[in-house]
């Protein structure tokens, strides 16, 4: 694999395995984003080889996304493609050690996850009630805590009378989430509606086609600015649905399976959020 030395080989060739790994079409464009801005970097530096990259120049690019204003969040992300791209290289012996290992991420403060309140998820459904199907996604999106990827690459044959199924997709494996009676009430409504089509996709568009993340994103992002609700998004009706259940007592472990996290340390900092508001059940609740 020696054609790999050269970086923007070696860039293509990552990308090529990151398909492989069925990761999202988001997800490799920001990879070939970040990669691009710095073999651009190196390049002014005359350097093509992956060889020849070292660690003081990965810290170098990083001192010029700071010049260059890019937020410490905005840098780890970047700092993370690239230390998966040095790791690929170093996976598949074109170099020997790695340059980005000991490389560190800028320390930022995370912001708390944003919880909507009770009054707040309420005005939400009612702006998108009259539009069926941003209905049924809206409701299905608080009553499972799915991610926006997950509902995008939902097939009919994956929404049961009870639960719904969630098929193994890139690092994270297949599951089954329950649905209730909220929920299957919008799916069902939306279904009844739902243009008959040869995609199997559950969300389609009036051109038969899957809905994409980035549609999807943008209408709840419209229906969040019409119910007056600020500095949400959609990633908070996943934040929304863990911290009510966690909140109603509901055990972490059955939370983290539900939701997908990999590691049980990922739901149980929401109870730091919630501290005196925890009360005891076995039952998870509807929001």
């Amino acid at each position: 694999m020696s054609d790999l030395k050269n970086l923007s080989t070696a860039e293509q060739g990552f990308l090529e395995q990151l398909q492989k790994d069925k990761r999202s079409y988001s997800t490799i464009l920001a990879y070939r984003a970040d990669l691009n801005q710095l073999i651009v970097f190196l390049g002014q530096k005359q350097i093509t080889q992956t060889t020849s990259v070292n660690s003081e120049h990965i810290e170098q690019f990083k001192e010029q996304l700071l010049g260059k204003k890019y937020t410490l969040k905005s840098i780890s992300r970047k700092l993370n493609s690239i230390k998966s791209f040095f790791r690929f290289l170093t996976l598949k012996k074109i170099i020997e050690a790695d340059p980005a290992i000991s490389v560190p991420h800028p320390k930022f403060e995370i912001a708390p996850p944003r919880i909507l309140s009770r009054m707040e998820y309420r005005a939400l459904r009612d702006v998108a009630r009259n539009d069926v199907r941003m209905a049924a996604i809206i409701e299905l999106l608080l009553q499972t805590g799915l991610r926006i990827g997950e509902l995008a690459r939902l097939e009919l044959s994956d929404a049961t009378d009870k639960e719904i199924k969630i098929a193994a997709f890139s690092s994270q494996p297949a599951r089954a989430v329950p649905l209730n009676q909220s929920g299957k009430r919008a799916v069902d409504r939306y279904l009844d509606i739902r243009p008959k089509a040869q995609s199997q996709g559950l969300f389609i568009t009036k051109t038969q086609r899957p809905m994409l993340v980035r549609n999807i994103r943008s209408a709840i992002n419209r229906y969040f600015r019409l119910s007056g609700i600020k500095d949400a998004t959609v990633n908070d009706l996943r934040h929304t649905f863990i911290a009510q259940q966690l909140t109603t007592g509901v055990s972490p472990v059955l939370i983290q399976r539900i939701v997908g996290h990999k590691r049980l340390s990922t739901t149980e900092k929401y109870l730091d959020l919630l501290k005196d508001k925890i009360q005891s059940s076995e039952k998870l609740e509807e929001l």
